[in-house]
């Protein structure tokens, strides 16, 4: 059984490398459109351009928090996800990254609509309703967990010292 969950640490380990190349290889891809957009001429076009760079950015911003969301809780803590606590913090590291790079590409998505498509902008609308909707959900989550906590306190006290070894 230790060897299994010595792969799995592995594999994991693994995700987190690709999370984080992906991370790397989209801040590449916001930097040279930025580059662009600075040698070319600073118009409407230009402005447009940099928000869907934002845009890029912000998914990079995803995948380099997920993997170091997989590092910190399955490499080096080795935490087992099912306390009420431990799922919380999982969970809410995760969630705040993923609501704030959804809001980030509904503004996006809306500078896109009105500027070169009004037509889109129920798209636009719908996802950043649905962002505000898993924020509040997420909210709710929080607040229906800590009762749940407060069963066992001994598993925050366990989180917190976990939290040592970062």
């Amino acid at each position: 059984m230790k060897i299994l969950l010595r792969l799995f640490t592995v594999i994991h380990g693994l995700m987190a490398a690709l999370f984080t190349l992906a991370a790397l290889v989209l801040v590449g891809i916001a930097a040279r459109i930025g580059l662009t957009v600075l040698s070319s001429h600073w118009d409407e076009a230009s402005a447009l351009i940099i928000i869907e760079a934002v845009g890029v950015l912000a998914g990079a911003v995803v995948a380099m928090q997920i993997a170091e969301t997989i590092i910190e809780e399955e490499v080096i803590r080795e935490a087992d996800v099912s306390a009420p606590t431990r799922v919380r913090r999982f969970l809410s590291r995760f969630l705040v990254v993923v609501v704030v790079a959804l809001a980030i590409e509904g503004l996006v998505a809306t500078f896109k609509a009105l500027h070169q498509d009004p037509s889109q902008l129920w798209f636009a609308s719908a996802l950043i309703a649905s962002t505000a909707l898993l924020l509040a959900s997420w909210g709710l989550f929080v607040y229906l967990n800590r009762s749940a906590e407060e069963l066992e306190p001994e598993a925050m006290a366990e989180a917190k010292r976990e939290d040592k070894k970062i």
